[in-house]
This record gives structure tokens, C-alpha cells and sequence, in this order.
């Protein structure tokens, strides 16, 4: 299996540079405070993308990536919404058509923002989405730009991983939520090549802690989808495919669970102490840095975005 390398990451972010934002890193003082001294945190803010959302990344790589006469022909996706808003955007600043298939679960922000930036929207129940979009592309759809499990994706999301070692030359620890593994895939790669004393840990809820199984075990982990849909962390509820676990069995060094009570206080600290706001799939690696087992050095959070149900935000903050 033929996995990426920095030059295809390095390629991606040449190609995405102007689709983007170059998120910063943000010193996080009051966790070190809280923390040690010994570990201090930086957070990577992917909620300040356009679409709020790391998810523009692997999306702006993939589809400019296509030549020219594919690309008008449009694109397809599936989502359970950040992929949707990516796919979506980025398909209207080519001026090219977007059909998304999104889940009966996808919260409903995500929902009305991938129809602001004009995609058709289908909504179908979870265990249905990958095989809708595929009969969207049968009828003439376009082009399916997977979440996570293709290397244009993945080397989009990867860019991540070269600003934060850019930034900061001598991180020690990088943490990254996994879901379908395509951003951890992708960061992880650059960090070992850019970063190479670096460990890459990936960050999961406990109730869809799939790939933190499949890890300890060494096999492709195979939850069901009722039960890596019980998480808070909508964004975090899919698995790896053969081509993101081999990413992540070469590249990472651990994969940790967090509670849903640990990511709803690390939203709500975010929110109140660092005036961020975080969904509760970017939320988690603020979690694990708090409540998990780590190892000590200059530590970097990726918050992989801040979609945010209104309600969700208030129930946290206002119990």
C-alpha cells in the first residue's frame, strides 16, 4: 500500500495556499498553569478556516487536483457535516456543482452552512451515506471526494503538520482527534519527516475508541456504527479505512480515550479561559491533555474545528 510522503504534503500546501487559512499556533497559559510547567500547550485553531473547519484542507487538495474537465463535472461527497461544508465550499470557488450526503444525525448547523455555500444536500440514515453518494457518481454526479480514505485527502490535512513543526521546530508531543484517521494520517507523516522527535498521539472519545483498540491490537478495528454513534463528538464517529491505518500504524506513537464528561469541560475551558470556541470533535485533544497519561514536553492541541451546536454550546457553558 502505497502511503504519502512529505513531498506530496509539501505539494498540497503549494497547491491549497490560497484556499486557506494559515492557522497559528496559540499559547495556551492557563492549562500549562494548570498542567506544569513542564508542559506547555499550544493549540492549533482549525476552527478559524472558512468553513470553521480543518476539513478545507484534504478538500482544496482533492479537488484541485482534478483536471480540468473532471472538475466541471462536479463533485460528490458524504459527511457527517465538516467534510460537507469543506466539500461544498470549495466546489463554489471553482464554480463547479456539489452534491453532499449527510447522516439524520449530522447537527443541523452543519447542515444549513453546507447549503449556504450552494451544494445539493440529501440526508439519509447513517449506515447509508457512503452508498448513496456512490449512486450520485453512478447517475453522472461528478467526482466522490472522500472524507478521509484517499491520498490527496490526506496530504491536504497533512499541512497541518507542517506549520506546526514550522512553528514550533522542537514540539515534543503533537495530539490529533481521529475519526476516520485521514487528518492524523496526514499530520503525522509530516511531523516524523519535519519533527522526527516528535510522538504523534491520537486523541478519541471512549465511546467510539475504535482506532485506540485497533492500535493495542494491531487489526483494523470494526465498530459498529450504533456504537461509534453514542459519542458527543459527532465528528469523530467514523472508522479507519485500510489506507488511514496503515498511516496510522507506521506513523503514530499512541492512540488515548477521553470521557464525554472530560470533552465537555474542555469546551467549556476553552470557551471561558481561552475564548475559543471548539466542537466537541476538536475539543478532545484539549481533554486528553488534561485528564490523560502524556508524556512531558512542548505539547501541540490540534482543534480540528469549532461547528458548534448553539444549543450543545449553551447547555456546557450554562448547565
Amino acid at each position: 500500500m502505497q502511503l504519502i510522503t512529505i513531498d506530496d504534503i509539501e505539494a498540497a500546501a503549494a497547491r491549497i495556499g490560497d484556499r486557506i487559512v494559515r492557522t497559528p499556533l496559540l499559547p495556551c497559559l492557563w492549562a500549562s498553569y494548570d498542567v506544569g510547567a513542564d508542559r506547555p500547550l499550544w493549540l492549533k485553531p482549525e476552527q478559524l478556516q472558512p468553513i470553521g473547519a480543518f476539513k478545507i484542507r484534504g478538500a482544496a487538495n482533492a479537488i484541485g487536483r482534478l483536471p480540468d474537465e473532471v472538475r466541471t463535472r462536479g463533485v460528490v461527497a458524504y459527511s457527517s457535516g465538516n467534510h460537507a461544508q469543506a466539500v461544498a465550499y470549495v466546489a463554489r470557488t471553482y464554480g463547479i456543482p456539489a452534491t453532499i450526503v449527510v447522516t439524520t444525525n449530522t447537527p443541523g448547523v452543519k447542515v444549513d452552512a453546507t447549503r449556504r455555500h450552494g451544494a445539493e444536500v440529501l440526508i439519509v440514515p447513517p449506515e447509508d451515506r457512503e452508498s448513496a453518494a456512490e449512486e450520485v457518481v453512478a447517475k453522472g454526479g461528478g467526482t466522490l471526494i472522500p472524507p478521509f480514505d484517499h491520498p490527496d485527502v490526506i496530504a491536504g490535512q497533512g499541512t497541518i503538520g507542517l506549520e506546526i513543526a514550522a512553528d514550533l521546530p522542537d514540539v515534543e508531543v503533537v495530539l490529533v482527534p481521529v475519526s476516520g484517521a485521514g487528518l492524523i494520517s496526514g499530520v503525522a507523516a509530516a511531523i516524523k519527516a519535519k519533527a522526527p522527535h516528535a510522538k504523534v498521539i491520537g486523541v478519541e472519545p471512549e465511546l467510539a475508541g475504535d482506532t485506540a483498540e485497533g492500535f493495542r491490537t494491531g487489526q483494523r478495528p470494526d465498530w459498529s456504527t450504533e456504537d461509534r454513534a453514542r459519542t458527543i463528538a459527532d465528528g469523530l464517529r467514523s472508522t479507519p479505512s485500510e489506507l488511514t491505518f496503515a498511516h496510522v500504524r507506521k506513523f503514530v506513537d499512541d492512540v488515548v480515550t477521553v470521557t464525554e464528561d472530560q470533552i465537555r469541560d474542555a469546551i467549556g475551558l476553552l470557551a471561558t479561559r481561552s475564548q475559543v470556541i471548539a466542537e466537541p470533535s476538536g475539543a478532545v485533544t484539549t481533554a486528553a491533555y488534561l485528564h490523560a497519561d502524556l508524556p512531558k514536553g512542548k505539547t501541540v492541541a490540534v482543534l480540528s474545528g469549532g461547528n458548534i451546536d448553539p444549543a450543545l454550546l449553551a447547555e456546557i457553558l450554562m448547565p
